[in-house]
C-alpha cells in the first residue's frame, strides 16, 4: 500500500475539517504520493452533509494532486461524460501559488480545442494520447465522479469500464465514485471490478455541536452560543440530522434568541428564559424542515399578513413560495393508494394471497 504522505500535513488537514481523521487518514494512506500507484478504484459513500466532497477536494487541492472532478447529474449520456474527462485533462505543471485557482488543476476548455468522443474505444485511445505526452504520465490522475448513482441510469457498461480505467488504459489513474448509496445498489452481473469502499457516517451530536458552534458570530460569546446550538439540537436532532440543514435553521432563528440579550431584557447565564423566548419560533420552523421555499420567518409573516389583509402582496408572495410540488411519480402513487382504498378486502386476498383461485371464497 502507498505511504503515508507527511504527517504534519496530515495533522494541518484535520485541523481545518474536523471530526473526519479517520477518513483524512484512510485517503492519505491510499493516495501516498504523487508518483506511487494507487487502487484503481475508489467508492466514497454517506448520507448527504457528511463531508464526503468536503474532505476529498480538501486532500486533493492541499496535495495539489492531478484530478478532475464531474457532477454526474450534467452528464445524461456516456458522451458528455467523455469529453469533460477528455477536455479537462490538468496536463500542465501546477506550481503552489496556482493550486488554489480551480481552472488551473482541472483544466481549461478551448472552443477551438475541444475534444470530441462518443465512445468508450476513442476514450481510452484519447485519453492514454494525452497523458502519455504530459507530465501526467509520471503522477497519478485522479478522476471524481460526484453523485455517481446516476451513472446506473447511462449505458450499461459505464460503470464496469469507469471501475477498470486503470487497467484498460495501462495509467496511474484513480477513479473515485462519491454517492449517498451504498456499493450494493451498484452491483450487477458477474465479473464486477470491487472497489475499495470508505464510509462516511452521519455526524453525531457532539460532532453537530462542535462544527456548529464555529458559525457562532464575533459579537457573540462562544459559551452563549453553544448553549444556543444545544438547544437546537435538543429539538431538531431527533428529525433532522443534515448539518446543512442544521446550519441554515441555527442561523434562521439565532437574532430571535440573542434578541431579548441584546435589549438587556435577559441575561446570558438566565438559561430557562432564554429558552422559553427560543422555543415557539423553534417549533414553528419544525413545519418547514428540509422546505428551503418557506422559513419560519416567512411563515410568521405569512400568519401576520392572514390577520390583517388576505389580499396584501406579502401574503400572495408568500403563499406562492409554500406550495411544494410532489414528483411526477409519486403524483400516480398517491392516486392508486387513493383508488385502492376503496377496495374490499376480499379483492386483496385475491390478488396478494399465495392461495390457488378455486379455494377463494
Amino acid at each position: 500500500m502507498a505511504t503515508i504522505l507527511l504527517e504534519e500535513d496530515g495533522y494541518t488537514l484535520c485541523s481545518q475539517v474536523i471530526c473526519r481523521q479517520q477518513q483524512i487518514k484512510t485517503l492519505l494512506c491510499l493516495f501516498g504520493q504523487q508518483q506511487n500507484m494507487t487502487p484503481g478504484s475508489l467508492f466514497i459513500y454517506g448520507h448527504t452533509g457528511t463531508g464526503k466532497s468536503l474532505v476529498l477536494q480538501t486532500v486533493l487541492t492541499h496535495y495539489m494532486l492531478p484530478h478532475i472532478h464531474l457532477n454526474c447529474i450534467e452528464c445524461s449520456n456516456p458522451r458528455f461524460l467523455f469529453e469533460h474527462i477528455l477536455n479537462n485533462l490538468p496536463l500542465q505543471e501546477v506550481t503552489k501559488n496556482e493550486s488554489d485557482d480551480p481552472s488551473t488543476l482541472m483544466g481549461i476548455e478551448s472552443d477551438d480545442d475541444y475534444i470530441q468522443c462518443d465512445n468508450m474505444t476513442d476514450f481510452i485511445k484519447q485519453l492514454v494520447s494525452l497523458v502519455s505526452d504530459s507530465p501526467l504520465k509520471n503522477k497519478t490522475l485522479y478522476i471524481v465522479l460526484d453523485k455517481a448513482e446516476r451513472l446506473r441510469d447511462t449505458s450499461a457498461n459505464i460503470i464496469p469500464v469507469i471501475l477498470r480505467l486503470q487497467e484498460l488504459s495501462g495509467l496511474n489513474i484513480c477513479t473515485i465514485l462519491v454517492s449517498e448509496i451504498v456499493w450494493e445498489k451498484f452491483r450487477y452481473g458477474t465479473g464486477f471490478y470491487e472497489p475499495y469502499c470508505l464510509h462516511f457516517p452521519d455526524y453525531s451530536r457532539q460532532e453537530l455541536m462542535e462544527i456548529m458552534c464555529l458559525d457562532a458570530p464575533a459579537t457573540c460569546e462562544k459559551d452563549l452560543y453553544s448553549l444556543y446550538v444545544n438547544i437546537v439540537l435538543s429539538v431538531f436532532h431527533m428529525v433532522c440530522r443534515d448539518l446543512r440543514e442544521l446550519r441554515h435553521i441555527a442561523r434562521l432563528n439565532y437574532p430571535y434568541y440573542i434578541e431579548p440579550v441584546e435589549n438587556n431584557q435577559v441575561k446570558p447565564s438566565d438559561t430557562k428564559k432564554l429558552w422559553r423566548n427560543i422555543e415557539p419560533h423553534l417549533k414553528k420552523a419544525l413545519t418547514s424542515v428540509y422546505l428551503r421555499e418557506v422559513s419560519s420567518r416567512q411563515w410568521e409573516l405569512l400568519q401576520q399578513a392572514e390577520l390583517t389583509d388576505t389580499d396584501s402582496d406579502i401574503s400572495k408572495a408568500i403563499l406562492s413560495r409554500s406550495h411544494v410540488e410532489l414528483p411526477y411519480y409519486s403524483k400516480f402513487l398517491l392516486i392508486a393508494a387513493y383508488l385502492a382504498s376503496y377496495n374490499p378486502m376480499k379483492c386483496d386476498r385475491r390478488f396478494f394471497a399465495k392461495i390457488p383461485h378455486g379455494l377463494l371464497p
